[in-house]
């Protein structure tokens, strides 16, 4: 099926929606500037496969031209600086405090992880983060990893929870970025903010900024660690309400790891930008910065209260707040 065009006007789309016997799995609010409604599962450059990112010609997408955002958005009169075309925003310590995740994200998942795998032990989304999990866990066996345990193969079920449950547990501890753990925890805090149990944190200038940049005709998009459900939860139930009409669209780490140049020479091919320099990217570590300038991107560092500190003159822009951009 082809993608259903949309109007200018603002159309929500619900997270999942039957139509005609098929799933259409929420991108956001569909507006004039991303607006296209997908089904799922969908090749398109704003989804990406759990096992790596799906390669397609970024002319035509789902039977209609992929058009370039209008080379007046954030433009330059003097024509030396390339117009500004995209944003593409890391999550902790630029959108939302740091302290959000650390203190509310993750003792919740640590804390109801056995409850989820107990619950949903026999779905086959479970069954699929269970195999993702001891994939990962046969790995870090073999590089002995502190923390790794064995997950039995023939195990009963009880003695598989609770080797994962251990595992988990030291993940979450050593704070790993790694798809399979980042899967398992989306899964775990949908059930949160499903029961209103979790509200995301966002700072006070985060909605403006991103209205505004609406307004421009810029795209927004997310690239994060955590899960494109992770994203979509957090961005979908914030203090401000549901800020997904503003986004189109979510990256994660099946794209490659945020602190290595190729992931984000991927970001850049998919978004189609002639000059990479056209997206801004913005996150508070300065890894991922240098990852991201690498590609030809132009950076920015956040600073907020809880972030890390910085390479003493690490030649990046900063930023206190999204108003200054």
């Amino acid at each position: 099926m082809a993608a259903t065009a949309v109007s200018a006007a603002p159309i929500f789309v619900s997270r999942v929606k039957e139509t005609k016997g098929r799933q259409f799995y929420h991108l956001g609010w569909v507006s004039g500037v991303c607006g296209s409604v997908l089904p799922w599962p969908h090749k398109s450059p704003y989804f990406l496969s759990l096992k790596g990112p799906i390669r397609i010609s970024q002319r035509v997408v789902s039977g209609h031209r992929n058009t370039k955002v209008s080379a007046k958005a954030g433009s330059s009169s003097n024509g030396i600086k390339p117009a500004r075309r995209c944003i593409v925003l890391d999550i902790e310590g630029t959108t939302t405090p740091i302290s959000f995740v650390t203190d509310v994200l993750f003792p919740y998942a640590r804390d109801n992880v056995r409850k989820h795998l107990e619950l949903t032990y026999d779905t086959a989304e479970t069954q699929d983060d269970i195999e993702s999990l001891r994939a990962q866990v046969k790995e870090d066996l073999e590089k002995d990893v502190v923390g790794a345990v064995p997950i039995p193969t023939d195990g009963d079920r009880e003695e598989v929870i609770t080797s994962l449950v251990a595992n988990v547990e030291a993940m979450i501890k050593a704070d790993r970025k790694i798809t399979s753990l980042k899967q398992l925890q989306g899964h775990i805090w949908r059930g949160g903010f499903d029961s209103n149990e979790i509200e995301a944190v966002v700072y006070d200038d985060v909605p403006e900024a991103l209205e505004k940049w609406q307004a421009m005709g810029l795209k927004v998009y997310i690239y994060s660690s955590g899960s494109r459900l992770a994203q979509r939860l957090i961005f979908g139930n914030t203090n401000f309400g549901d800020l997904r009409n503003y986004l189109c669209g979510f990256f994660d780490t099946s794209i490659g790891n945020k602190k290595e140049t190729k992931s984000y020479i991927e970001i850049r091919e998919y978004l189609g930008v002639d000059d990479p320099s056209a997206i801004l990217f913005i996150t508070d570590v300065y890894q991922e910065a240098a990852a991201a300038k690498a590609a030809g991107l132009d950076v920015m560092i956040s600073i907020r209260p809880g972030n890390g500190p910085l390479p003493h003159n690490h030649g990046f822009q900063t930023i206190n707040s999204f108003s200054q951009i």
